[in-house]
Protein backbone atom coordinates (compact mmCIF):
# COMPACT_ATOMS: atom_id res chain seq x y z
CA UNK A 1 0.00 0.00 0.00
CA UNK A 2 1.57 3.21 -1.11
CA UNK A 3 1.67 6.36 0.93
CA UNK A 4 1.16 9.81 -0.54
CA UNK A 5 1.82 13.26 0.94
CA UNK A 6 0.06 16.45 0.01
CA UNK A 7 2.20 19.50 -0.70
CA UNK A 8 1.25 23.17 -0.96
CA UNK A 9 0.79 24.30 -4.54
CA UNK A 10 3.42 26.65 -5.88
CA UNK A 11 2.39 30.32 -5.80
CA UNK A 12 0.93 31.60 -9.04
CA UNK A 13 2.41 34.43 -11.08
CA UNK A 14 -0.36 36.78 -9.89
CA UNK A 15 0.34 35.96 -6.25
CA UNK A 16 4.02 36.70 -6.81
CA UNK A 17 3.12 40.03 -8.41
CA UNK A 18 0.93 40.96 -5.44
CA UNK A 19 3.75 40.06 -3.09
CA UNK A 20 6.17 42.26 -5.01
CA UNK A 21 3.65 45.11 -5.02
CA UNK A 22 3.49 45.08 -1.23
CA UNK A 23 7.19 44.48 -0.68
CA UNK A 24 9.43 46.99 1.09
CA UNK A 25 6.51 48.85 2.63
CA UNK A 26 8.46 48.41 5.87
CA UNK A 27 12.09 48.10 6.85
CA UNK A 28 11.26 45.67 9.65
CA UNK A 29 13.43 42.54 9.43
CA UNK A 30 11.69 39.49 8.02
CA UNK A 31 10.78 36.74 10.44
CA UNK A 32 12.47 33.58 9.23
CA UNK A 33 11.61 30.08 10.27
CA UNK A 34 13.90 28.90 13.04
CA UNK A 35 16.70 26.65 11.92
CA UNK A 36 19.46 24.92 13.78
CA UNK A 37 22.84 26.63 13.46
CA UNK A 38 25.57 24.92 11.61
CA UNK A 39 28.20 23.18 13.65
CA UNK A 40 31.16 25.20 14.74
CA UNK A 41 31.89 28.51 16.42
CA UNK A 42 30.92 30.63 13.41
CA UNK A 43 27.49 29.03 13.23
CA UNK A 44 26.77 29.61 16.90
CA UNK A 45 27.98 33.21 16.72
CA UNK A 46 25.80 33.85 13.68
CA UNK A 47 22.77 32.31 15.42
CA UNK A 48 23.35 34.32 18.59
CA UNK A 49 23.71 37.58 16.60
CA UNK A 50 20.44 36.94 14.75
CA UNK A 51 18.65 36.32 18.02
CA UNK A 52 20.17 39.37 19.71
CA UNK A 53 19.22 41.72 16.87
CA UNK A 54 15.67 40.41 16.53
CA UNK A 55 12.77 42.64 17.49
CA UNK A 56 11.41 40.29 20.14
CA UNK A 57 14.75 40.15 21.98
CA UNK A 58 15.08 43.95 21.86
CA UNK A 59 11.61 44.31 23.39
CA UNK A 60 12.44 41.68 26.01
CA UNK A 61 15.66 43.51 26.97
CA UNK A 62 13.79 46.81 27.17
CA UNK A 63 11.26 45.17 29.51
CA UNK A 64 14.05 43.67 31.63
CA UNK A 65 15.74 47.09 31.85
CA UNK A 66 12.50 48.65 33.08
CA UNK A 67 11.96 45.88 35.62
CA UNK A 68 15.59 46.10 36.74
CA UNK A 69 15.22 49.82 37.48
CA UNK A 70 12.40 49.16 39.98
CA UNK A 71 14.69 47.98 42.83
CA UNK A 72 16.77 51.11 42.34
CA UNK A 73 13.70 53.17 43.24
CA UNK A 74 12.46 51.04 46.13
CA UNK A 75 15.71 49.97 47.84
CA UNK A 76 18.15 52.54 49.34
CA UNK A 77 21.14 53.08 47.07
CA UNK A 78 24.68 53.52 48.34
CA UNK A 79 25.37 56.13 45.71
CA UNK A 80 22.65 58.46 46.96
CA UNK A 81 22.17 57.79 50.69
CA UNK A 82 24.68 55.70 52.61
CA UNK A 83 22.86 56.38 55.89
CA UNK A 84 19.63 54.73 54.70
CA UNK A 85 21.63 51.77 53.38
CA UNK A 86 23.29 51.35 56.78
CA UNK A 87 19.94 51.60 58.54
CA UNK A 88 18.45 48.97 56.20
CA UNK A 89 21.35 46.58 56.85
CA UNK A 90 20.97 47.09 60.59
CA UNK A 91 17.21 46.47 60.50
CA UNK A 92 17.41 43.51 58.06
CA UNK A 93 20.85 41.86 58.46
CA UNK A 94 20.05 38.66 56.54
CA UNK A 95 18.23 40.38 53.70
CA UNK A 96 20.92 43.05 53.65
CA UNK A 97 23.61 40.42 53.00
CA UNK A 98 21.57 38.96 50.15
CA UNK A 99 20.99 42.39 48.62
CA UNK A 100 24.69 43.15 48.95
CA UNK A 101 25.69 40.01 47.06
CA UNK A 102 23.30 40.60 44.15
CA UNK A 103 24.01 44.32 43.91
CA UNK A 104 20.65 45.67 45.08
CA UNK A 105 22.30 48.53 46.97
CA UNK A 106 23.99 49.75 43.77
CA UNK A 107 21.57 48.63 41.06
CA UNK A 108 22.63 50.98 38.28
CA UNK A 109 26.29 49.98 38.52
CA UNK A 110 25.68 46.27 39.14
CA UNK A 111 26.93 43.61 36.73
CA UNK A 112 23.49 42.29 35.82
CA UNK A 113 22.02 45.74 35.12
CA UNK A 114 25.07 46.71 33.06
CA UNK A 115 24.77 43.46 31.08
CA UNK A 116 21.12 44.18 30.21
CA UNK A 117 22.04 47.74 29.32
CA UNK A 118 24.92 46.76 27.02
CA UNK A 119 22.97 43.95 25.35
CA UNK A 120 20.07 46.33 24.63
CA UNK A 121 22.51 48.86 23.21
CA UNK A 122 24.10 46.27 20.89
CA UNK A 123 20.69 44.89 19.90
CA UNK A 124 19.41 48.32 18.89
CA UNK A 125 22.50 49.10 16.84
CA UNK A 126 22.42 45.69 15.15
CA UNK A 127 18.77 46.27 14.26
CA UNK A 128 19.02 49.90 13.16
CA UNK A 129 22.06 49.77 10.89
CA UNK A 130 20.66 47.27 8.33
CA UNK A 131 17.22 48.89 8.45
CA UNK A 132 18.75 52.27 7.76
CA UNK A 133 20.66 51.04 4.73
CA UNK A 134 17.57 49.24 3.49
CA UNK A 135 15.49 52.40 3.84
CA UNK A 136 18.15 54.47 2.05
CA UNK A 137 17.99 51.94 -0.79
CA UNK A 138 14.21 52.31 -0.94
CA UNK A 139 14.51 56.09 -1.14
CA UNK A 140 16.99 55.80 -3.98
CA UNK A 141 14.77 53.34 -5.83
CA UNK A 142 11.38 53.77 -7.45
CA UNK A 143 7.99 52.33 -6.46
CA UNK A 144 7.42 48.89 -8.05
CA UNK A 145 5.26 48.54 -11.14
CA UNK A 146 1.59 47.66 -11.02
CA UNK A 147 0.39 44.05 -10.65
CA UNK A 148 -1.29 42.48 -13.66
CA UNK A 149 -4.76 42.54 -12.05
CA UNK A 150 -5.28 45.65 -9.98
CA UNK A 151 -8.80 44.52 -9.12
CA UNK A 152 -7.35 41.95 -6.73
CA UNK A 153 -6.05 44.66 -4.44
CA UNK A 154 -8.16 45.64 -1.39
CA UNK A 155 -9.03 49.12 -2.71
CA UNK A 156 -9.58 49.60 -6.45
CA UNK A 157 -11.80 51.24 -9.05
CA UNK A 158 -12.12 51.27 -12.85
CA UNK A 159 -13.91 53.21 -15.58
CA UNK A 160 -13.85 53.83 -19.33
CA UNK A 161 -12.91 57.16 -20.85
CA UNK A 162 -12.45 58.72 -24.27
CA UNK A 163 -9.13 60.25 -23.21
CA UNK A 164 -5.97 58.73 -24.64
CA UNK A 165 -3.87 56.51 -22.33
CA UNK A 166 -0.93 58.95 -22.57
CA UNK A 167 -3.22 61.77 -21.53
CA UNK A 168 -4.47 59.79 -18.54
CA UNK A 169 -0.90 58.93 -17.53
CA UNK A 170 0.19 62.57 -17.70
CA UNK A 171 -2.83 63.68 -15.69
CA UNK A 172 -2.23 60.92 -13.12
CA UNK A 173 1.46 61.84 -12.77
CA UNK A 174 0.64 65.52 -12.27
CA UNK A 175 -2.13 64.71 -9.77
CA UNK A 176 -0.06 62.29 -7.67
CA UNK A 177 2.98 64.56 -7.56
CA UNK A 178 0.71 67.44 -6.50
CA UNK A 179 -0.42 65.24 -3.62
CA UNK A 180 3.25 64.70 -2.67
CA UNK A 181 3.50 61.14 -3.99
CA UNK A 182 6.73 59.85 -5.49
CA UNK A 183 5.43 58.85 -8.91
CA UNK A 184 6.87 57.56 -12.19
CA UNK A 185 5.66 55.86 -15.35
CA UNK A 186 6.28 52.11 -15.27
CA UNK A 187 5.21 50.44 -18.53
CA UNK A 188 1.48 50.93 -19.12
CA UNK A 189 0.84 52.29 -15.60
CA UNK A 190 1.81 55.01 -13.16
CA UNK A 191 3.31 53.80 -9.84
CA UNK A 192 3.33 56.13 -6.85
CA UNK A 193 4.22 55.87 -3.17
CA UNK A 194 3.77 58.08 -0.11
CA UNK A 195 4.23 57.94 3.67
CA UNK A 196 8.01 57.49 3.95
CA UNK A 197 7.91 59.48 7.18
CA UNK A 198 6.47 56.40 8.85
CA UNK A 199 9.75 54.56 8.43
CA UNK A 200 11.70 57.72 9.20
CA UNK A 201 9.77 57.98 12.46
CA UNK A 202 10.44 54.32 13.21
CA UNK A 203 14.17 54.77 12.68
CA UNK A 204 14.21 58.04 14.61
CA UNK A 205 12.52 56.29 17.54
CA UNK A 206 15.15 53.56 17.67
CA UNK A 207 18.05 55.98 17.16
CA UNK A 208 16.59 58.18 19.93
CA UNK A 209 16.65 55.18 22.26
CA UNK A 210 20.35 54.75 21.55
CA UNK A 211 20.94 58.46 22.17
CA UNK A 212 19.12 58.19 25.51
CA UNK A 213 21.15 55.12 26.51
CA UNK A 214 24.43 56.84 25.61
CA UNK A 215 23.39 60.03 27.42
CA UNK A 216 22.40 58.03 30.50
CA UNK A 217 25.73 56.17 30.55
CA UNK A 218 27.69 59.36 29.90
CA UNK A 219 25.86 61.16 32.69
CA UNK A 220 26.40 58.32 35.18
CA UNK A 221 30.11 57.98 34.43
CA UNK A 222 30.98 61.69 34.48
CA UNK A 223 28.41 63.06 36.93
CA UNK A 224 29.22 64.80 40.20
CA UNK A 225 27.01 65.90 43.06
CA UNK A 226 28.02 67.73 46.20
CA UNK A 227 26.37 69.59 49.06
CA UNK A 228 27.53 72.69 50.86
CA UNK A 229 26.06 74.60 53.80
CA UNK A 230 26.83 78.34 53.60
CA UNK A 231 26.07 80.85 56.35
CA UNK A 232 25.10 84.41 55.42
CA UNK A 233 28.32 86.27 54.71
CA UNK A 234 30.16 83.06 53.91
CA UNK A 235 31.25 81.72 50.54
CA UNK A 236 32.09 78.63 48.53
CA UNK A 237 34.64 77.75 45.84
CA UNK A 238 33.99 74.77 43.59
CA UNK A 239 36.82 72.51 44.77
CA UNK A 240 36.60 69.07 46.35
CA UNK A 241 37.86 70.26 49.74
CA UNK A 242 35.04 72.81 50.02
CA UNK A 243 32.18 70.29 49.92
CA UNK A 244 30.48 68.91 53.01
CA UNK A 245 29.85 65.69 51.10
CA UNK A 246 30.61 64.74 47.51
CA UNK A 247 30.04 61.79 45.20
CA UNK A 248 30.81 61.30 41.52
CA UNK A 249 30.84 58.86 38.62
CA UNK A 250 33.63 56.36 37.99
CA UNK A 251 35.33 58.43 35.27
CA UNK A 252 34.95 61.81 36.94
CA UNK A 253 38.11 63.67 38.00
CA UNK A 254 38.64 66.88 39.91
CA UNK A 255 39.75 68.54 36.67
CA UNK A 256 36.18 68.19 35.40
CA UNK A 257 34.85 70.61 38.04
CA UNK A 258 33.65 73.90 36.60
CA UNK A 259 35.76 76.71 38.14
CA UNK A 260 33.48 79.16 39.95
CA UNK A 261 32.80 80.59 43.40
CA UNK A 262 29.97 82.43 45.13
CA UNK A 263 29.13 84.26 48.36
CA UNK A 264 25.79 84.15 50.14
CA UNK A 265 24.81 87.76 50.80
CA UNK A 266 21.36 87.18 52.28
CA UNK A 267 18.76 84.46 52.65
CA UNK A 268 15.09 85.44 52.65
CA UNK A 269 12.31 83.16 53.83
CA UNK A 270 8.67 84.08 54.41
CA UNK A 271 5.91 81.80 55.65
CA UNK A 272 2.12 81.53 55.66
CA UNK A 273 0.94 83.09 58.91
CA UNK A 274 -2.65 81.87 59.13
CA UNK A 275 -5.00 79.25 57.76
CA UNK A 276 -4.57 75.52 57.19
CA UNK A 277 -1.21 76.11 55.47
CA UNK A 278 0.28 78.00 58.41
CA UNK A 279 4.06 77.69 58.42
CA UNK A 280 4.26 76.78 54.73
CA UNK A 281 7.11 78.63 52.96
CA UNK A 282 5.95 81.37 50.61
CA UNK A 283 9.35 82.72 49.56
CA UNK A 284 12.68 80.86 49.70
CA UNK A 285 15.51 82.67 47.98
CA UNK A 286 19.23 83.23 48.35
CA UNK A 287 20.86 86.41 47.05
CA UNK A 288 24.40 85.63 45.95
CA UNK A 289 27.34 87.11 44.10
CA UNK A 290 29.34 84.72 41.93
CA UNK A 291 32.27 84.71 39.56
CA UNK A 292 33.47 82.25 36.94
CA UNK A 293 37.10 81.26 36.74
CA UNK A 294 39.98 82.63 38.76
CA UNK A 295 39.62 86.19 37.53
CA UNK A 296 35.95 86.34 36.60
CA UNK A 297 33.88 89.44 37.15
CA UNK A 298 31.50 89.40 40.12
CA UNK A 299 27.85 89.05 39.15
CA UNK A 300 24.70 88.98 41.26
CA UNK A 301 21.87 86.50 41.04
CA UNK A 302 19.08 84.98 43.09
CA UNK A 303 18.80 81.22 43.61
CA UNK A 304 15.30 79.94 44.35
CA UNK A 305 13.69 76.54 44.70
CA UNK A 306 13.47 74.96 41.21
CA UNK A 307 15.35 77.96 39.77
CA UNK A 308 19.03 77.00 40.02
CA UNK A 309 22.04 79.05 39.10
CA UNK A 310 23.61 77.64 35.92
CA UNK A 311 27.35 78.10 35.42
CA UNK A 312 28.72 76.10 32.51
CA UNK A 313 27.75 72.46 32.98
CA UNK A 314 27.07 72.99 36.70
CA UNK A 315 23.77 73.84 38.35
CA UNK A 316 23.56 75.24 41.88
CA UNK A 317 20.29 74.33 43.60
CA UNK A 318 18.85 75.73 46.82
CA UNK A 319 17.87 72.64 48.82
CA UNK A 320 17.68 73.52 52.53
CA UNK A 321 17.65 76.29 55.10
CA UNK A 322 18.26 76.80 58.81
CA UNK A 323 19.59 79.13 61.49
CA UNK A 324 23.08 79.86 62.78
CA UNK A 325 23.08 81.55 66.22
CA UNK A 326 26.13 83.72 66.86
CA UNK A 327 27.96 82.30 69.91
CA UNK A 328 30.74 84.06 71.83
CA UNK A 329 32.80 82.04 74.35
CA UNK A 330 35.22 83.62 76.85
CA UNK A 331 37.68 81.81 79.07
CA UNK A 332 38.22 82.28 82.81
CA UNK A 333 40.24 85.46 82.21
CA UNK A 334 37.54 86.95 79.97
CA UNK A 335 39.46 86.41 76.74
CA UNK A 336 37.33 85.68 73.67
CA UNK A 337 38.28 82.19 72.46
CA UNK A 338 35.35 81.60 70.12
CA UNK A 339 33.10 84.03 68.24
CA UNK A 340 31.23 82.66 65.25
CA UNK A 341 27.85 81.78 63.79
CA UNK A 342 27.18 78.09 64.45
CA UNK A 343 24.83 76.41 61.91
CA UNK A 344 22.31 74.07 63.52
CA UNK A 345 20.40 71.38 61.67
CA UNK A 346 16.57 71.53 61.55
CA UNK A 347 14.61 68.66 63.06
CA UNK A 348 11.08 69.52 61.92
CA UNK A 349 9.11 71.78 59.58
CA UNK A 350 9.14 74.61 62.14
CA UNK A 351 12.97 74.55 62.10
CA UNK A 352 13.48 73.25 65.63
CA UNK A 353 17.26 72.77 65.39
CA UNK A 354 20.12 71.04 67.14
CA UNK A 355 23.89 70.88 66.91
CA UNK A 356 27.08 71.38 68.87
CA UNK A 357 29.52 74.20 69.60
CA UNK A 358 33.16 73.11 69.76
CA UNK A 359 35.93 75.30 71.21
CA UNK A 360 39.11 73.53 70.15
CA UNK A 361 41.90 76.04 70.72
CA UNK A 362 42.79 78.94 73.01
CA UNK A 363 40.68 78.05 76.06
CA UNK A 364 42.18 77.89 79.56
CA UNK A 365 40.18 77.05 82.66
CA UNK A 366 40.29 78.83 86.00
CA UNK A 367 43.54 77.00 86.90
CA UNK A 368 45.13 78.12 83.62
CA UNK A 369 45.10 74.60 82.16
CA UNK A 370 44.36 74.11 78.47
CA UNK A 371 41.10 72.34 77.77
CA UNK A 372 38.51 72.03 75.09
CA UNK A 373 34.88 72.99 75.49
CA UNK A 374 31.80 71.43 73.97
CA UNK A 375 28.18 72.56 74.10
CA UNK A 376 25.09 70.71 73.01
CA UNK A 377 22.84 73.33 71.40
CA UNK A 378 19.09 73.20 70.91
CA UNK A 379 17.46 76.14 69.14
CA UNK A 380 13.85 77.16 68.46
CA UNK A 381 13.11 80.21 66.27
CA UNK A 382 9.66 80.68 67.86
CA UNK A 383 9.38 79.57 71.49
CA UNK A 384 5.85 78.91 72.65
CA UNK A 385 6.62 79.89 76.24
CA UNK A 386 6.76 77.77 79.35
CA UNK A 387 2.99 77.33 79.12
CA UNK A 388 3.42 75.30 75.93
CA UNK A 389 5.15 72.57 77.93
CA UNK A 390 7.57 71.74 75.15
CA UNK A 391 10.86 72.97 73.76
CA UNK A 392 9.67 72.83 70.16
CA UNK A 393 9.33 75.69 67.72
CA UNK A 394 5.81 76.89 67.03
CA UNK A 395 6.65 78.69 63.77
CA UNK A 396 9.64 78.63 61.35
CA UNK A 397 10.30 82.41 61.43
CA UNK A 398 12.45 84.21 64.02
CA UNK A 399 9.53 85.47 66.13
CA UNK A 400 10.80 84.45 69.59
CA UNK A 401 14.19 82.70 69.36
CA UNK A 402 15.50 80.70 72.30
CA UNK A 403 18.75 78.75 72.67
CA UNK A 404 19.33 75.88 75.12
CA UNK A 405 22.94 75.00 75.95
CA UNK A 406 24.48 72.20 78.03
CA UNK A 407 28.23 72.46 78.76
CA UNK A 408 31.15 69.98 78.78
CA UNK A 409 34.92 70.29 79.14
CA UNK A 410 37.86 67.97 78.45
CA UNK A 411 39.20 66.46 75.22
CA UNK A 412 36.97 66.43 72.13
CA UNK A 413 39.28 64.00 70.33
CA UNK A 414 39.79 66.36 67.43
CA UNK A 415 43.56 65.76 67.46
CA UNK A 416 43.27 61.99 67.08
CA UNK A 417 43.32 62.16 63.28
CA UNK A 418 39.90 60.52 63.01
CA UNK A 419 37.41 62.66 61.06
CA UNK A 420 34.51 64.02 63.11
CA UNK A 421 31.16 65.51 62.29
CA UNK A 422 30.81 69.19 63.13
CA UNK A 423 27.23 68.47 64.22
CA UNK A 424 28.06 65.75 66.78
CA UNK A 425 30.25 65.65 69.87
CA UNK A 426 32.35 62.72 71.06
CA UNK A 427 31.91 62.78 74.84
CA UNK A 428 34.24 59.86 75.57
CA UNK A 429 36.87 62.11 77.16
CA UNK A 430 34.55 64.96 78.09
CA UNK A 431 33.24 65.84 81.57
CA UNK A 432 30.02 67.59 82.40
CA UNK A 433 29.93 71.00 84.01
CA UNK A 434 27.81 70.57 87.14
CA UNK A 435 25.30 73.00 88.57
CA UNK A 436 24.69 73.61 92.29
CA UNK A 437 22.57 70.44 92.48
CA UNK A 438 25.29 68.27 90.93
CA UNK A 439 23.41 67.88 87.66
CA UNK A 440 24.46 68.71 84.09
CA UNK A 441 24.85 72.45 83.77
CA UNK A 442 22.42 73.83 81.15
CA UNK A 443 20.56 77.02 80.56
CA UNK A 444 18.01 78.71 78.27
CA UNK A 445 19.23 81.89 76.60
CA UNK A 446 17.47 84.64 74.72
CA UNK A 447 19.35 86.80 72.22
CA UNK A 448 21.84 89.00 74.07
CA UNK A 449 21.93 86.88 77.24
CA UNK A 450 25.07 85.34 78.77
CA UNK A 451 25.56 82.04 80.56
CA UNK A 452 28.27 81.96 83.29
CA UNK A 453 30.08 78.63 83.50
CA UNK A 454 30.47 77.09 87.00
CA UNK A 455 33.55 77.79 89.14
CA UNK A 456 34.58 80.81 87.08
CA UNK A 457 35.36 78.65 84.03
CA UNK A 458 34.23 81.38 81.64
CA UNK A 459 31.05 82.45 79.91
CA UNK A 460 28.94 81.89 76.80
CA UNK A 461 26.94 84.69 75.13
CA UNK A 462 24.06 84.22 72.72
CA UNK A 463 24.45 87.13 70.31
CA UNK A 464 21.54 89.32 69.34
CA UNK A 465 22.20 88.56 65.68
CA UNK A 466 20.87 85.19 64.48
CA UNK A 467 22.16 84.48 61.01
CA UNK A 468 20.53 82.16 58.49
CA UNK A 469 22.20 79.54 56.39
CA UNK A 470 21.30 77.98 53.06
CA UNK A 471 22.12 74.49 51.84
CA UNK A 472 23.23 74.29 48.20
CA UNK A 473 23.58 71.28 45.98
CA UNK A 474 26.00 71.59 43.07
CA UNK A 475 25.18 69.13 40.31
CA UNK A 476 27.24 68.48 37.22
CA UNK A 477 25.68 65.85 34.95
CA UNK A 478 26.71 65.97 31.30
CA UNK A 479 24.43 64.36 28.79
CA UNK A 480 21.16 65.60 30.32
CA UNK A 481 20.49 67.80 27.30
CA UNK A 482 21.09 64.87 24.96
CA UNK A 483 18.79 62.70 27.07
CA UNK A 484 16.03 65.30 26.81
CA UNK A 485 16.55 65.63 23.06
CA UNK A 486 16.46 61.85 22.71
CA UNK A 487 13.23 61.61 24.70
CA UNK A 488 11.54 64.28 22.58
CA UNK A 489 12.79 62.66 19.37
CA UNK A 490 11.55 59.25 20.55
CA UNK A 491 8.08 60.65 21.20
CA UNK A 492 8.00 62.36 17.80
CA UNK A 493 9.29 59.27 16.00
CA UNK A 494 6.80 57.01 17.75
CA UNK A 495 3.94 59.35 16.85
CA UNK A 496 5.04 59.38 13.20
CA UNK A 497 5.28 55.58 13.06
CA UNK A 498 1.81 55.22 14.59
CA UNK A 499 -0.17 57.88 12.74
CA UNK A 500 1.48 58.00 9.30
CA UNK A 501 0.68 55.16 6.91
CA UNK A 502 2.91 54.19 4.05
CA UNK A 503 0.86 53.39 0.94
CA UNK A 504 1.11 52.88 -2.81
CA UNK A 505 -1.17 53.83 -5.66
CA UNK A 506 -1.18 52.55 -9.26
CA UNK A 507 -3.00 53.98 -12.26
CA UNK A 508 -3.19 51.91 -15.45
CA UNK A 509 -4.69 53.26 -18.68
CA UNK A 510 -4.86 50.95 -21.72
CA UNK A 511 -6.84 51.16 -24.92
CA UNK A 512 -9.49 48.49 -25.33
CA UNK A 513 -10.48 46.62 -28.47
CA UNK A 514 -13.22 49.15 -29.18
CA UNK A 515 -10.75 52.06 -29.03
CA UNK A 516 -11.99 53.31 -25.64
CA UNK A 517 -9.42 53.72 -22.85
CA UNK A 518 -9.93 51.62 -19.72
CA UNK A 519 -8.62 53.25 -16.52
CA UNK A 520 -7.82 51.15 -13.45
CA UNK A 521 -6.75 52.58 -10.08
CA UNK A 522 -5.74 50.64 -6.96
CA UNK A 523 -4.18 51.38 -3.61
CA UNK A 524 -2.30 49.29 -1.07
CA UNK A 525 -1.18 50.13 2.47
CA UNK A 526 1.10 48.44 4.92
CA UNK A 527 -1.87 47.52 7.08
CA UNK A 528 -5.62 47.48 6.70
CA UNK A 529 -6.94 51.00 7.14
CA UNK A 530 -9.91 53.02 5.96
CA UNK A 531 -7.56 55.84 4.97
CA UNK A 532 -6.26 54.04 1.85
CA UNK A 533 -9.72 53.51 0.25
CA UNK A 534 -10.73 57.02 1.28
CA UNK A 535 -7.65 58.58 -0.27
CA UNK A 536 -8.01 56.47 -3.39
CA UNK A 537 -11.59 57.65 -3.75
CA UNK A 538 -10.49 61.31 -3.66
CA UNK A 539 -7.72 60.66 -6.20
CA UNK A 540 -10.09 58.78 -8.50
CA UNK A 541 -12.61 61.61 -8.32
CA UNK A 542 -9.99 64.21 -9.25
CA UNK A 543 -8.63 62.08 -12.10
CA UNK A 544 -12.16 61.36 -13.33
CA UNK A 545 -12.69 65.08 -13.83
CA UNK A 546 -9.75 65.15 -16.25
CA UNK A 547 -10.62 61.83 -17.89
CA UNK A 548 -14.43 61.58 -17.67
CA UNK A 549 -16.22 58.34 -18.24
CA UNK A 550 -17.40 57.26 -21.72
CA UNK A 551 -20.72 55.44 -22.28
CA UNK A 552 -20.72 52.01 -23.89
CA UNK A 553 -22.22 52.46 -27.38
CA UNK A 554 -23.58 48.87 -27.39
CA UNK A 555 -25.30 49.27 -24.02
CA UNK A 556 -28.40 51.41 -23.34
CA UNK A 557 -27.89 54.30 -20.97
CA UNK A 558 -30.10 52.71 -18.31
CA UNK A 559 -28.58 49.22 -18.63
CA UNK A 560 -25.88 47.95 -16.29
CA UNK A 561 -22.35 47.44 -17.58
CA UNK A 562 -21.75 43.69 -18.05
CA UNK A 563 -18.03 44.19 -17.20
CA UNK A 564 -18.90 46.09 -14.03
CA UNK A 565 -19.16 44.26 -10.73
CA UNK A 566 -22.69 44.12 -9.30
CA UNK A 567 -23.71 46.97 -7.03
CA UNK A 568 -21.07 49.48 -8.21
CA UNK A 569 -21.07 52.54 -10.41
CA UNK A 570 -18.12 54.10 -12.22
CA UNK A 571 -15.87 55.50 -10.89
CA UNK A 572 -16.86 53.98 -7.55
CA UNK A 573 -14.25 51.49 -6.30
CA UNK A 574 -15.46 47.94 -6.20
CA UNK A 575 -14.14 47.45 -2.66
CA UNK A 576 -13.23 49.87 0.04
CA UNK A 577 -12.86 53.16 -1.86
CA UNK A 578 -15.20 56.05 -1.24
CA UNK A 579 -17.94 56.91 -3.72
CA UNK A 580 -17.36 60.08 -5.69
Amino acid sequence: MSKTTASDPAPSAEDRELGEAGSQLSTAPKEEAPSLPSLGVVGWVRWFWRQLTSMRVALLLLLLLSLGAIPGSLIPQSGSDETKVADFRKAHPTLGDVYDKIGMFHVYSSVWFSAIYILLFVSLIGCIVPRTWQFVGQLRGLPPGAPRRLTRLPAHTTWRTTAEPEQVHRAALALLKKRRFRAHLAGDSVAAEKGYLREVGNLVFHIALIVMLVAFAWGQLYKSEGNKLVVEGGGFANTLTQYDDFKSGNLFTSDDLVPFSFNLKKFTGTYERTGPNKGTPRVYKADITYSTGAYGKDETDTVEVNHPLEIGDSKVYLVSHGYAPVITVRDAQGKVVFDDAVPLLPLDANVTSSGVVKVLDGYRNAQGKKEQLGFNAFFVPTFGGSASGTMLSQFPALDSPLLALSAYHGDLGADSGIPQSVYQMDRTNMKEFKDSDGKLFKKLLKPGETMKLPNGAGSVTFGKDVKEWAGFQVVQQPGSGWALAGALAAIGGLAASLFIQRRRVWVRAVQGADGVTVVEMAGLGRSESAKVPEELGHLAGDLYEQAPGAPDPDTPADSPDPDQEPGTEPPVPAEGAEKQ
